[in-house]
C-alpha cells in the first residue's frame, strides 16, 4: 500500500505498512482500485452527458463512491467492493451507449483477493504519470474533488444538488488519466476544483438553511444531565434530525460531538428539547471520550476510529461510514441505537463544564456589521483572524491553542471545523458587545466564512487581500484540500498552513504556490504574530 493523503501520514512522508488512520493494506488497494474505477467511469461520463444520454443517477453516485475514500469514512472491504461493482457497473452501460476513442473498462476479478491485487496495480506508485510534479498536482485534484464529493453529497442527501459539480467532477477524474496535459493546465484544473467546491458550499449552505433554518447564536452546555443518552458524532445534519425525531418523548437526551456542535445553532434542530449539549470534543479524541459516554453512540459521515473493545458494542454506523464488526443502520431507523441508549445506564447525575457559543453565520456576522464596520472605523478592532480547519493528533497542534490566546485583545477571531477545540473553551471576552470568538460552524461553513469577508471588502471598498485579515489554518483530510483550493481560486493569499505541509507536494508545486500565493507553513505563534500585526 502506501497512502499520503492526509496530514498524519507515517514520517510525513507516506503510509506503505499500514494506515495511521488505521486503514489495512487491503482497505488502501480497494479504496485506490474504487477511485481508478470512478476515473474510467469519468471518461464514459464526459462523452455521455455530450450527447445527452448520461442520466440523473451518474453524479449523485460519482460524488457518494468518491467521498467513501475519504480519510476515516469507511474501513469496510465488503461495502468498497460494492461500491466499485456498482461503478464498473455503470461504465459498462454508458459504453453502450457512447463511444470513446482509447477508453477501457476494467474486468474485475472474481473475488477478494483478486480485486485487492488489482487495487495494487492501479495506485499512486503505479500511476502512468511520471512527471513528479505532474502527479503531485493530480493527487492535489482528486483530493480536493474527495472534498467537493462530500460536500456534494451532503446537499444531494437534503435534496440540493448541481449538474455543474457533477459535470465537473468527471471532467476532472478524467483528465487525471492523461499524461498529456502540462503542469499549467493541471494548475488550472486544480483552481477550477476550488471554484466548483464554492458552488458545493454555497448549495450546501442553502439546504442546510432551507431544511433547518438560518444559524442562531446559540450556548451549548459542556455539561451532562441525569438521564440515558445518544451522543451523535460525524457531519450529518438530517441523520440527526432523524434521530431526534425518533428519540422524541422516549426520556433520551441526544448529545453533539466534534463537527456536530454547530448543529445547535439550527432553529428546527434546537426546537428539540432533548437535544441538550455537546460532549466531548475533536475526532483523534473518541476513544477516550466515547469509552467514557454511558450511552449509545452514532457515526454519521467521516472522521471514525476503530472502536475500544470498551465501547464497541455501543457504537452504530449510518450511510457511508463502514467498520467491520459494527452495526450498521442503512434504512435510517434508528431503532438498535435507541434500545442500546436505554439499556445502557445513561449519566446518573447532572454535571457541569461550562458552555460554547455557535451560531456566528454569515447571517448572524452581517447582522451586525454595522457593529463591526464602526469597531474597525473607530480603532477598536484592529485585526480580523481566521483561524480553523481539521484539529488531529500530531504534534505541533498546540500552536493553534496558543496563537489564540497571543491575538492582542483588540482583534477578533473566526473559527470554524473542529480545529476551534483547541481554544473554544476559554472565554475570550467582546469588543463593544461583539464576542472576539465567533464560531462560524462547520468545516463546509467556509462559505459563510468567505461571505463575511467578501461583505466586509465591500464595506472597506477594498480587495479581499486589502483587509486587516489573515488567514490561519490547520488541516487534516481532503475537505481542508478542497477548503484551501477554493481560497486560491477566490485569489486570497498570505494564507498560514500547519501543523505540517502535505506530503504530496512536490518542492517545485510548492514553490509555484508560494510564488503565485504566498503561501506559507505557520512558523512560531510569536513570530506569525509580529509578522502579521507589526
Amino acid at each position: 500500500m502506501f497512502c499520503y493523503q492526509c496530514e498524519q501520514t507515517a514520517k510525513g512522508q507516506g503510509c506503505d505498512k499500514m494506515g495511521v488512520c488505521g486503514k489495512t493494506p487491503e482497505v488502501a488497494a480497494l479504496q485506490d482500485l474504487l477511485v481508478h474505477s470512478l476515473k474510467e467511469l469519468s471518461v464514459y461520463a464526459v462523452e455521455a452527458e455530450k450527447q445527452g444520454v448520461l442520466g440523473d443517477e451518474v453524479g449523485p453516485f460519482t460524488v457518494a463512491a468518491l467521498f467513501s475514500t475519504l480519510t476515516n469514512v469507511t474501513f469496510d472491504p465488503e461495502g468498497i467492493v460494492e461500491l466499485i461493482k456498482k461503478s464498473v457497473g455503470t461504465t459498462e452501460a454508458l459504453k453502450a451507449k457512447v463511444t470513446v476513442e482509447g477508453a477501457s473498462v476494467m474486468t474485475l476479478a472474481g473475488d477478494l483477493a483478486g480485486l485487492v491485487k488489482q487495487g495494487e496495480e492501479v495506485g499512486i506508485k503505479q500511476d502512468p504519470e511520471t512527471d513528479p510534479d505532474k502527479l503531485s498536482i493530480k493527487q492535489i485534484i482528486i483530493y480536493g474533488l474527495k472534498g467537493v464529493a462530500a460536500y456534494a453529497d451532503h446537499a444531494h442527501i437534503l435534496g440540493q444538488e448541481s449538474d455543474s459539480v457533477y459535470s465537473f467532477m468527471h471532467e476532472a477524474l478524467a483528465a487525471t488519466l492523461n499524461t498529456n496535459l502540462s503542469v499549467d493546465e493541471l494548475l488550472g484544473l486544480a483552481l477550477k476544483t476550488g471554484e466548483a467546491n464554492l458552488t458545493a458550499m454555497e448549495i450546501l449552505d442553502g439546504a442546510n438553511t432551507s431544511a433547518y433554518g438560518t444559524p442562531v447564536p446559540t450556548n451549548v452546555p459542556r455539561g451532562t444531565i441525569k438521564g440515558k443518552a445518544i451522543l451523535v458524532s460525524g457531519h450529518d445534519l438530517k441523520d440527526l434530525d432523524m434521530l431526534l425525531q425518533q428519540t422524541e418523548g422516549k426520556g433520551i437526551n441526544i448529545y453533539t460531538h466534534g463537527e456536530m456542535l454547530p448543529t445547535h445553532a439550527y432553529p428546527e434542530l434546537k426546537k428539540y428539547a432533548h437535544l441538550y449539549g455537546n460532549y466531548g470534543t475533536a475526532w483523534q479524541n473518541q476513544k477516550k471520550e466515547f469509552a467514557a459516554f454511558p450511552g449509545a453512540i452514532l457515526m454519521t459521515t467521516n472522521c471514525i476510529q476503530k472502536p475500544a473493545e470498551s465501547y464497541s458494542d455501543n457504537i452504530f454506523t449510518t450511510g457511508l461510514v463502514g467498520m467491520p464488526g459494527l452495526i450498521h443502520i442503512a434504512d435510517k431507523n434508528f431503532a438498535p441505537v435507541i434500545e442500546k441508549a436505554l439499556e445502557l445506564p445513561g449519566f446518573t447525575e447532572d454535571t457541569e463544564n461550562g458552555s460554547s457559543m455557535v451560531g456566528f453565520g454569515k447571517d448572524a456576522v452581517l447582522g451586525v456589521a454595522d457593529k463591526v464596520i464602526e469597531g474597525v472605523k473607530a480603532k477598536a478592532i484592529r485585526h480580523f483572524f481566521l483561524v480553523a480547519g481539521c484539529d488531529g493528533a500530531k504534534p505541533g497542534r498546540n500552536y493553534y491553542t496558543e496563537i489564540v490566546e497571543k491575538i492582542p485583545q483588540d482583534c477578533v477571531i473566526l473559527t470554524l471545523a473542529c480545529g476551534k477545540y483547541r481554544f473554544n473553551d476559554k472565554d475570550l471576552g467582546d469588543i463593544g458587545g461583539i464576542p472576539r470568538l465567533l464560531d462560524v460552524g462547520q468545516c463546509n461553513d467556509a462559505y459563510s466564512a468567505i461571505k463575511i469577508a467578501a461583505a466586509l471588502a465591500e464595506a472597506f471598498e477594498c480587495g479581499l487581500n486589502d483587509l486587516p485579515l489573515s488567514m490561519i489554518l490547520s488541516w487534516y483530510e481532503q475537505k481542508a484540500v478542497a477548503i484551501l483550493l477554493t481560497l486560491l481560486f477566490l485569489g486570497i493569499k498570505d494564507i498560514r498552513l500547519g501543523p505540517s505541509l502535505p506530503a504530496f507536494i512536490t518542492p517545485n508545486v510548492l514553490g509555484v504556490l508560494v510564488d503565485k500565493f504566498d503561501i506559507k507553513p505557520i512558523a512560531t505563534p510569536d513570530e506569525d504574530l509580529k509578522t502579521i500585526l507589526g
